[in-house]
Formats: structure tokens, C-alpha cells, sequence
């Protein structure tokens, strides 16, 4: 079993890459769907974010308004940044653990398990994948994507990519690197190869009784 990281900065099309691992069969655990989930109305986290942020971040039916919120976090104030952190990753790591151990109790020896985390690097969460593959792309056509696929003005997709890691931080922690600068086939066509790699690495975890979350050195090569 493989415990695969997977990151990519806002519009890099990491979803489109998480997409095409689970049509080969990978096992997908969303950050970002787990980041969700724990703010729904009723769940402590979002309780914590009113009451730090204050009730304008609460929409009238009670459910979290996130352009709000981001317009608070994403202004340039670390703090706020952190203090959302730090009521928000604890309660998504143990969700995400558990979405691991489900995988890994149905599925054993042959799950290819993908970590999907826009925040890995933030986190320093690298540590807990044998390897992470990080998506990228030109931050121009990041914004593009980000102004035609979610509105986004071109200002404000460039103070949300400024706040995150940088491609080149985040090659620092990567085994594997998708430049998604094409189009759709061409992407298919990448992540198909490093689906392969990961069914040969798979292969090897399991025959040399590895440990499929321990990271491999970046330095000690695969095969």
C-alpha cells in the first residue's frame, strides 16, 4: 500500500490530476472536501471561526460565508491565517486518518492512496507520504483558470497565490512533478505515466515489506 501526497498551488489543475488517479483506481482523500465538511452548521470548527472572525462570516441560514472569510484571511494578516489553522488542521487530519484506515482495511496490500492537500508543504506534511507529487503551471494561466472556472478577479487570484508556497518551494519536497501547462489529453497523458510509476513502486512496498507511508529520501532513487 502507497500513501502518495498530492499538491499543487490554487488554479496548478491538482483536481484535475486527483480526478485522473481515481479513474486508474487510486484511492482519493480530499483536504479540501474534508476542510468542508468539518464547517458545516453544527460542527465545532465553525462554531470557533464565528467566534474568532465574528458573525459576518456566517451566512443567514448559518453556513460559513467563504468569500468573507477569505477576504479576512487572505488580506495580508498572518495572523488570522493562523489562528484559522489552528482551529481548522487539527480536526482535518483526523478525519483524513480515518479515511486512511478505511482504505487501508478494505483494500490492504493493493491500495495506491492519494493525499490530495493544498496545503502539504504549509504543513510540513510531507513526512508522512513515502512521496508527494506536486502540480504546476505558468501563474498566468493559473490565474486564467482561476477568473474562467471561479470567478476570481485577477488582483485577488494573485493575493491568494502570493500567500501560498511557490513551485519552487514546493519542488523541494517532490518526487514526482506534473506540469499541467496543456491541455486535457495532455495531462491524461502525464498522469497515466505516473500512474505506472506508482503501480511499479507499489509492487516493490509490497515485495520488499516496506512501509508505504515512510518517505523515501529524495535522494535514493526508485528504481
Amino acid at each position: 500500500m502507497l500513501n502518495v501526497g498530492l499538491t499543487g498551488g490554487m488554479g496548478s489543475g491538482k483536481s484535475a490530476v486527483s480526478s485522473l488517479l481515481a479513474s486508474h483506481g487510486a484511492v482519493i482523500v480530499d483536504h479540501d472536501k474534508t476542510a468542508r465538511d468539518i464547517v458545516k452548521p453544527g460542527r465545532a470548527a465553525l462554531r470557533l471561526i464565528a467566534e474568532r472572525f465574528g458573525p459576518e462570516v456566517l451566512l443567514p441560514d448559518g453556513s460559513l460565508n467563504r468569500p468573507a472569510l477569505a477576504g479576512l484571511v487572505f488580506n495580508g494578516d498572518e495572523n488570522a491565517r493562523k489562528d484559522l489553522n489552528r482551529i481548522t488542521h487539527p480536526r482535518i487530519g483526523r478525519s483524513t486518518r480515518e479515511q486512511y484506515n478505511r482504505a487501508l482495511a478494505r483494500l490492504g496490500d493493493q491500495a495506491i492512496v492519494i493525499q490530495d492537500s493544498p496545503l502539504l508543504y504549509e504543513t510540513n506534511a510531507q513526512i508522512r507520504y513515502i512521496g508527494v507529487i506536486v502540480v504546476e503551471a505558468p501563474v498566468e494561466l493559473r490565474i486564467q483558470r482561476l477568473q474562467a472556472g471561479r470567478g476570481i478577479d485577477a488582483e485577488e487570484a494573485r493575493k491568494r497565490i502570493a500567500v501560498q508556497a511557490s513551485d519552487e518551494q514546493r519542488r523541494t519536497i517532490a518526487r514526482w512533478v506534473v506540469v499541467n501547462d496543456g491541455d486535457m489529453d495532455d495531462l491524461a497523458v502525464k498522469v497515466g505515466e505516473l500512474w505506472a510509476a506508482l503501480q511499479k513502486l507499489n509492487a516493490k512496498v509490497n515485495a520488499e515489506g516496506l512501509d508505504g507511508s515512510a518517505p523515501i529520501p529524495l535522494s535514493v532513487p526508485l528504481d
